[in-house]
């Protein structure tokens, strides 16, 4: 299990985006007219427990659609790599263009991760996604009430967190962003790695004992407080779950579970599981089985109306 968990890190690793940046007020960190493609800093000041590290200031890159293609719906990319890199092509640039293809406005996060930044940073950062992606709904022609949010592996669990903890009390900040809400509208997690503040079982991976530092404490507050199906209730937006039943690096019983939690509580929910697929298949990679789940999505996608224009809005894109 050791050597899976390197070779999980080496892919996260060898896909990771760094951006070098100044934060400033939601300005444009870099911009590729032709190819649609803006970053922007997550925060307009020095976000709340940082590092001091340019290098790791959260940010959104931001991907339109084909002008005129705008279907008036948004959707935030968390990529995996748990906890400690972010896959941010194949679990990012490729989800945010096959979003694109499809009318919405993407943005993938890159969201604070490692020992420096333990939980709730990069729940914090999630949080933070979701409300700065809502106050740019004007700018970018999408509904402020269609704001969902993709997660695979550790992004899904950070996806997940937000669709559970979205309550709690905005940010003590005079910044009108942090007044808005938290909770994604729909929520889509890739192979989620749902059980990560949860004790192993057997040789599992979890979140304390790939992350260096965490005490035996912190582990169990963790447990109870960013375990996502103990915080699921009926307000919990609709969700797609996608996982494959023998994957070796995330046990298929945490999607299972908290599908389950989520029938329970009455919430809006589906899920496919895939008899065979490793874990990091991203859109499915070629696999004639995987490439399937997609279709999947757009399916459900349809079926929440998020692929069709609202009357109120124009596709400016």
């Amino acid at each position: 299990m050791k050597s899976l968990l390197c070779s999980l890190l080496l892919v996260a690793s060898s896909l990771l985006v760094t951006t070098s940046m100044k934060v400033h007020a939601q300005a444009p960190l870099a911009l590729d007219p032709g190819l649609g493609i803006t970053t922007i800093p997550l925060y307009d000041t020095p976000p709340p427990g940082a590092a001091n590290d340019p290098a790791d200031q959260p940010t959104l890159t931001v991907f339109v659609p084909q002008p005129g293609r705008g279907r008036g719906s948004a959707i935030i990319v968390a990529p995996g790599g748990a906890y400690l890199g972010l896959a941010s092509n194949l679990e990012g640039r490729q989800v945010a263009d096959w979003f694109t293809v499809r009318g919405f406005t993407a943005f993938i996060l890159k969201y604070r991760k490692g020992p420096q930044n333990l939980f709730p940073i990069p729940l914090q950062d999630g949080q933070r996604a979701i409300r700065l992606v809502r106050s740019l709904a004007q700018k970018y022609s999408f509904a402020q009430d269609r704001v969902g949010i993709i997660g695979f592996s550790a992004g899904g669990h950070l996806a997940a967190s937000t669709a559970t903890l979205f309550d709690q009390d905005p940010p003590a900040s005079s910044d009108s962003v942090d007044q808005l809400s938290a909770r994604p509208d729909f929520v889509v997690l890739g192979y989620p790695w749902l059980n990560a503040m949860e004790p192993a079982q057997g040789k599992e991976i979890t979140y304390c004992s790939v992350t260096s530092g965490v005490t035996a404490a912190q582990c169990a507050a963790f447990m109870t407080a960013y375990t996502p199906k103990l915080h699921v209730t009926s307000r919990t937006p609709p969700t797609f779950i996608y996982s494959t039943t023998d994957d070796k690096t995330v046990p298929i019983r945490a999607s299972v579970e908290y599908y389950e939690a989520m029938v329970k509580a009455g919430a809006p929910v589906e899920m496919h599981l895939f008899g065979h697929g490793n874990h990091g298949s991203g859109l499915g990679m070629g696999d004639a089985a995987l490439d399937l789940w997609p279709m999947l999505l757009e399916q459900w996608l349809r079926d929440l109306g998020l692929l069709t224009q609202p009357s109120n809005l124009s596709p400016a894109h």
